[in-house]
């Protein structure tokens, strides 16, 4: 091998290992090839002896994984879970509606067959065409069904495709089919084409609602009226102020005060209605619950003892109706209230419009949803006006061509011509002298369309007829040329045929209301815990058998518990909570309760009145000075305290009597006033307990 050729060949570069480095130029072997082992060596010692970097494995890993993950959110945002502005559809939606538009013949057909020829077009199985497919029938608009397509009040499901038959509506084959207008693409097999969008003329996107969870974001669209939606589009066109609320299928009472265009909530409540005085009837629900969630929430709510009820009965057929009776001592008005505080019975639902628009994920309004709806129905309404006007004028031209082709007898002219060519050759020279009166020049595809003219037309051909269909095409197309000049006239004439047409086929279900009168969900919350102290044991609670301090409380409550040694403190609602068997008072917490309390600290008594005001759950405060005890506690202000005395020699007065009412109200902290430096025995408010009534008395006077 010569020096030449083996420089040449060294010159490439020689990476066997990725991250390998270029090895250096090493000195070649001369003619004879002394030295190409040295050079060989030195080159497999590079590469073999180059450490293994795992990084750059690592990061190709990363790449490709994150590639992955991007490619995957990308399709489950676009073609699965959320809706294209265009149409309002999901691609499953708009496959079943292209199934259901190529097999339409206007008679019912198998939701099983149905289901079938979606699979051509959605890769995703039957079950979820299928669920896809009952949503859309229930929605009212585009799907009639006729069968059992489950209950959108009890949530039971529908019948098995097999079973069911479904068929479009009159307003979804007039509104969202156009096939000269809709582009296609082919399905996810490559064996049949597919519409991109459909030319759909409708608000779709606000009449359906939906609910969507991609990767990354969800959208959650709220359903509105058909009618006002319509009249929103004409306020639009003529430009004019306009407001759209929701609107939902299982009825209710809805406050929308926050719903802020589409970026906020709505209140809904279930619609009650008071039967007699222990009966109430629930006739409508809110959505996204059914009549046996709803009944789930009623029993949840009373096992927690935040209302009480005597009995359920659910009569749900076509219509909701669910029977709910009061407990004895309970008003239906009470329950009412407590049934929309504690119950699904008022639910808070939140708005959030996310649509696929150019191709792209984006939120935005109602107001804007419906001003693009509205712009596309103006194209749309365009191009099949301009698409009318062009078959109209290739009417008017063939007719043009077939009253000349007859009249003029034309025809006559091909009987002695042999060959195609010729027989094409005398048609174009028949129509020479009459080119003044076509509408374009004649073609081709015109010449072989009057070649198919039947000997029977030929001879039965009635030139008076023949007139009053060429003036009928000559209006259409003077009227389809002045709605293009007129457009936005045309499209609010269109919207207004649909409103005239659909308006009192679909009313409004949910009653608007100005804002719901706040239920105060302490106030309403009925006492179905009662709190009992037992002593022997030291427990307190509302699962405790005991005899004193015996308190009704609800859910929202909390207990105050003040002990011999002046410590008191606010705490939950206790299940079994020990404390001792030094509680001096349990009871309800209330700031500006005044409470009475007379405490000795060896060296004297006092007697003060104060309100214990704000606390801290479960703290420990003090309400006497530190080790003092009380002898006296209770709430409220005795009309007179009964004080006696421990005996003592040369003690002359062994009882007495005060009143509370001359001291005044202050904090816990407050020392109060003297009552004597004597050792008491008792301080009552009931004088029947140990009091001497023929020892002598005297009333005490505070210092």
């Amino acid at each position: 091998m010569s020096s030449d050729k083996r420089k040449k060949e060294s010159d490439q570069p020689e990476l066997p290992i990725e991250g390998a480095k270029p090895v250096p130029p090493k000195k070649t072997a001369d003619a004879n090839g002394n030295g190409a082992d040295h050079v060989v060596a030195e080159t497999v010692e590079a590469v073999v002896h180059k450490p293994f970097d795992p990084k750059q494995l690592g990061i190709g890993l990363h790449t490709r994984v994150d590639r992955g993950f991007l490619d995957y959110a990308s399709y489950v945002i676009r073609d699965r879970a959320i809706p294209n502005l265009a149409d309002g559809l999901k691609p499953v939606q708009r496959r079943i509606m292209w199934a259901l538009h190529e097999k339409d013949d206007g008679r019912f057909i198998k939701v099983a067959n149905v289901v079938g020829h979606t699979m051509q077009y959605h890769p995703h199985g039957d079950a979820s065409i299928g669920d896809a497919l009952v949503v859309l029938a229930n929605k009212r608009y585009l799907i009639e069904g006729q069968g059992n397509f489950g209950n959108i009040y009890t949530g039971d499901p529908a019948a098995a495709p097999r079973y069911i038959e479904c068929r479009l509506t009159e307003l979804a084959r007039t509104e969202v089919f156009n096939d000269s207008i809709t582009d296609f693409i082919p399905s996810y097999d490559g064996r049949n084409k597919e519409p991109v969008t459909l030319p759909c003329k409708l608000p779709l996107t606000l009449m359906l609602g939906t609910e969507g969870i991609a990767v990354g974001l969800s959208a959650r669209i709220l359903s509105h009226n058909f009618p006002e939606l319509l009249e929103a589009q004409i306020a639009i066109l003529k430009k004019q102020p306009f407001k759209c609320l929701p609107d939902f299928t299982t009825g209710g009472l809805m406050d929308a005060r926050d719903y802020q265009d589409g970026k906020g909530t709505v209140k809904v409540r279930a619609k009650i209605k008071t039967k007699d005085e222990s009966t109430v009837v629930i006739k409508e629900i809110p959505p996204t619950t059914t009549t046996e969630s709803l009944i789930a929430s009623i029993e949840d709510a009373v096992q927690k003892g935040k209302l009480k009820v005597k009995s359920i009965n659910d009569f749900t057929s076509e219509d909701v109706e669910i029977e709910v009776r009061c407990p004895a001592g309970v008003e239906a008005e009470k329950l009412v209230d407590a049934l929309y505080a504690f119950t699904d019975c008022e639910v808070s639902i939140s708005s959030r419009i996310i649509v696929i628009k150019d191709n792209r994920p984006v939120e935005l309004t109602v107001s804007e949803v419906l001003r693009e709806n509205t712009d596309q129905l103006v194209r749309i309404l365009k191009r099949e006006l301009e698409l009318r006007e062009k078959n109209l004028l290739d009417e008017l031209h063939y007719r043009t061509l077939e009253r000349i082709f007859i009249e003029e007898r034309i025809y006559k002219k091909i009987e002695q011509c042999k060959t195609n060519e010729a027989v094409c050759a005398a048609v174009y020279e028949g129509f020479k002298p009459f080119k003044k009166e076509l509408i374009r020049d004649i073609v081709d595809a015109d010449v072989e369309r009057l070649l198919q003219v039947r000997i029977r037309r030929i001879s039965l051909f009635d030139i008076n007829k023949h007139r009053e269909e060429m003036e009928r095409t000559k209006a259409d197309l003077e009227m389809t040329r002045k709605n293009l000049k007129n457009l936005t006239k045309y499209v609010i004439g269109h919207l207004e045929a649909l409103l005239e047409k659909y308006g009192p086929l679909y009313p409004r279900l949910t009653t608007k209301s100005a804002r719901h009168e706040e239920v105060d969900v302490k106030a309403v919350a009925f006492k179905s815990f009662k709190v009992a102290y037992d002593r022997e044991s030291g427990y307190v609670g509302y699962k405790v058998s005991g005899e004193e301090f015996k308190l009704e409380c609800t859910k929202f409550d909390k207990i105050l518990l003040v002990f011999k040694d002046g410590t008191y403190k606010v705490t939950e609602l206790p299940e079994k909570l020990f404390v001792g068997p030094e509680l001096f008072y349990c009871g309800l917490p209330e700031r500006e309760k005044v409470f009475t309390c007379a405490y000795t600290d060896r060296k004297a008594s006092y007697l003060k009145r104060f309100t214990f005001g704000g606390t801290i759950m479960n703290k420990a405060y003090l309400c006497i000075p530190d080790k003092s005890r009380i002898l006296f506690f209770a709430p409220e202000t005795p009309k007179v305290l009964y004080v006696r005395y421990k005996p003592a020699p040369h003690q002359k007065i062994n009882q007495q009597t005060c009143d509370p009412a001359k001291i005044e109200i202050k904090s816990p902290k407050t020392r109060g006033r003297q009552i004597s430096i004597k050792d008491i025995s008792s301080v009552t408010a009931d004088p029947t307990r140990g009091w001497d009534e023929k020892a002598a008395t005297t009333e005490i006077v505070f210092v």
